[in-house]
């Protein structure tokens, strides 16, 4: 099971949870000039000297550290879990697009990544594309779960409960019923089809349901 301290990474950031998995709140600590991006309204406190960007069109603030280096704590803004996925530059990560609390500046967002644009066409699924180096927090509605998948063993993840998976993994999207409504931007009446191996992350509430 997923816990709470992320491991040393290659960067110097390094993430603490706490008040998991209820009602999460993650530590960033930040090296000297070391900057995170997350929304704006996350920010529940950080030590004195964090300096924090105008929000971009997008709603995200960058906070970054002053000569000292210093912290900053992020609380999702709904009630849940938060998960330091630790990227180690070997494998890129597939994540659903609602699930990112906070990304380093050695984290990199791949908007073009072929393999979802063959998942989803030319519209804009539910699912973003991330590599690089270093913590990517995610936030979940409910505790962070994980199936592990050895090779050719393979398991079906409603979208609504779908948090990140590896580059390792093959992914099939399908439709439960082909007649009923579907909906790439949210996952309605999908399903993937994971085949090992690796770890499909997953949270134990409806994301759609929780939200409501």
């Amino acid at each position: 099971m997923p816990g709470a301290p992320c491991p040393g990474t290659p960067a110097d950031m390094r993430v603490h949870t706490r008040h998991t998995p209820g009602f999460g709140v993650a530590r960033v600590m930040l090296a000297p000039g070391e900057a995170v991006q997350s929304a704006a309204e996350t920010l529940l406190a950080s030590s004195f000297g964090v300096a924090e960007s105008n929000p971009r069109k997008n709603g995200r603030a960058v906070f970054t550290a002053p000569a000292e280096g210093g912290w900053v704590d992020l609380a999702p803004l709904g009630p849940g879990d938060v998960y330091p996925l630790e990227l180690t530059g070997s494998t890129g990560w597939s994540v659903h697009r609602e699930a990112v609390l906070a990304r380093p500046t050695t984290v990199r967002l791949d908007q073009t990544w072929a393999p979802l644009q063959q998942l989803f066409g030319a519209d804009s699924g539910f699912l973003e594309h991330y590599s690089g180096t270093g913590p990517l927090v995610l936030a979940a509605p409910g505790p962070v779960d994980s199936f592990e998948l050895s090779r050719g063993e393979l398991v079906t993840v409603r979208p609504d409960y779908v948090l990140a998976y590896p580059d390792t993994l093959q992914c099939r999207l399908r439709a439960v019923d082909p007649s009923g409504p579907q909906s790439l931007r949210t996952g309605e009446g999908l399903v993937l089809d994971f085949a090992g191996p690796g770890t499909v992350l997953v949270q134990t509430r409806n994301r759609r349901v929780s939200r409501g």
